[in-house]
């Protein structure tokens, strides 16, 4: 399979031929013609859940790399996996699936909560590192719909997440699966040609990475790299979700570099032209150097920008610290953590795109959806500051060090009261205290007298949820608010502050 033809999906719809010409294709110089969407920027909050039989073995930390893991001689998933189904040459990842029966998944209470968490824009993973389809697909029987649940997970989600005004999006990490399973190893299931279509071809084990001296293994440098019919694989899947549930947003997990350029140039011209053709404003997002910046928007996994970045980018991360799929022990972030993300990530031009773990059986634990509602009445709150908004001429001051690489965010213990963001919207400057204050009293040192707000000073000041009317004064060393004796809400803070004149931009 080579792809399918862009011109085919205006075929199916019926668009007239003058409309057919593909406006963009499958080269650097005509993909660099891609601007990110306005409802993109504006969105802000995106919710996205790791779901699928990887969710089900009750390993106690969780991880949705189970599938790869459980083949590890000496890997604790390994022995987990052994005591408690049996060896891997008898009880492998394909009969984990038919334990995948997701009995009370209901879509339309998934995406209910989304609305209600403040969400613009949700979906599911289509379908991870461990081969399994999510949605019904005519490309492999190892799908959501033809093995367990029974079920086009893709497609319930898809109309009703919809049906509620929110964007759409899936998430592919399939490119992964070069090399995921050992294919050649004859101890393992994964090696009998009659499961090919879940684990992949057979390859050797440097098709998962280069060793290393240290013993550990590079995982984004391979040999041999994925064969064609593994390439022609992968875009079949991306160009199926494609068309069938045309996506607004399409995101995608780090290595995507081992597949052949000219696979991911098809899959974004396709990508792109397909939602040209139904006048649709769509989202690609890119991790590391998959694709070219002027192409996509980039992604960054469980860690965010320093400063304020030129264009929209977007920070994925999970809901708790130790995995990105259920587990029976999941070490959750706060709501306080996740809204404090949430702020830092958008003053500086960003987006967040949060993964839930839902439980095997469909269901989304009280502890997530605790969290996720308590987003969702801060955001019904503070929305305004949020939503919609841009970043201004600094994104904030405070003690407060934002740790510099892959997965950093994990080393990142908190913010403070002393920790301000700012956001505006052409016409007010927010000013977001990302603690309650000691003593009742906001000192933001940025904000000094040098600092110009409006083109003739400050007309007023006011907090978000709150009648009470704050005394505030200004002079060289800052500004200095006094907030109600009462807090408002239980995490961040927004001062809303209306210049003299216009919003100072430069």
């Amino acid at each position: 399979m080579n792809g399918w033809p862009v011109v085919a999906l205006g075929v199916l719809l019926g668009v007239p031929a003058q409309s057919r010409v593909p406006e963009y294709e499958p080269t650097s110089e005509s993909l660099d013609k891609y601007e990110c969407p306005v409802w993109f920027r504006d969105a802000k909050f995106g919710i996205y859940a790791h779901w699928g039989p990887y969710a089900v073995p009750p390993y106690p930390p969780g991880t949705d790399w189970y599938s790869h893991w459980m083949y590890q001689e000496g890997h604790p998933i390994h022995e987990f996996h052994i005591k408690t189904y049996g060896p891997v040459s008898e009880f492998g990842y394909k009969d984990l699936v038919g334990l995948f029966t997701a009995e009370k998944f209901d879509a339309d209470a998934w995406a209910e909560l989304f609305v209600k968490s403040g969400a613009r824009f949700a979906g599911p993973v289509a379908e991870h590192a461990d081969g399994f389809a999510m949605w019904n697909s005519a490309l492999t029987e190892w799908d959501a719909k033809d093995k367990r649940p029974k079920r086009d997970v893709v497609g319930e989600l898809e109309q009703a997440i919809r049906k509620r005004g929110l964007k759409f999006l899936t998430s592919f990490h399939h490119h992964w699966k070069w090399g995921w399973y050992p294919t050649q190893d004859p101890r393992t299931d994964c090696s009998d040609p009659t499961y090919a279509g879940l684990y992949g071809p057979p390859v050797p084990p440097s098709a998962w990475g280069r060793k290393l001296a240290n013993g550990k293994v590079d995982f984004m440098d391979v040999e041999p790299l994925p064969t064609t019919a593994f390439c022609e694989e992968w875009l079949g899947k991306v160009n199926e979700v494609v068309d069938t549930y045309q996506p607004d947003l399409l995101w995608f997990d780090s290595r995507m570099h081992i597949i052949d350029e000219q696979y991911r140039m098809q899959m974004v011209a396709h990508y792109y032209n397909a939602a040209a053709a139904q006048a649709r404003p769509v989202v690609l997002t890119y991790k590391n150097e998959d694709l070219a910046p002027s192409t996509a928007v980039l992604d960054l996994e469980r860690t965010r920008m320093a400063e304020i970045h030129a264009g929209p980018w977007l920070t994925d991360t999970s809901i708790a610290r130790n995995s990105w799929s259920y587990a029976p022990t999941l070490d959750y972030y706060s709501t306080d953590r996740l809204v404090d993300d949430l702020v830092d990530i958008v003053s500086k031009n960003g987006c967040l795109l949060l993964n839930i773990a839902p439980h095997p059986d469909g269901t989304i634990p009280p502890e997530q959806r605790e969290r996720l509602l308590g987003m969702g009445r801060w955001l019904q709150l503070n929305g305004e500051a949020i939503y919609g908004s841009r970043p201004w001429k600094i994104f904030g001051e405070g003690p407060t060090q934002i740790p510099q690489g892959h997965l950093a965010d994990l080393k990142l213990k908190g913010f403070c009261a002393k920790d301000v963001r700012y956001t505006q919207d052409g016409k007010h400057l927010y000013a977001i205290v990302l603690d309650w204050p000691e003593n009742n009293e906001v000192a933001i040192q940025s904000l000094h007298m040098q600092m110009r707000i409006g083109t003739a000073g400050i007309k007023s000041i006011t907090m978000l949820g709150s009648d009470a009317e704050l005394t505030w004064s200004r002079t060289e060393q800052g500004l200095t608010v006094r907030v109600p004796e009462k807090k408002v809400g239980d995490f961040a803070y927004v001062l809303k502050i209306k210049p003299k004149g216009t919003l100072v931009m430069e």
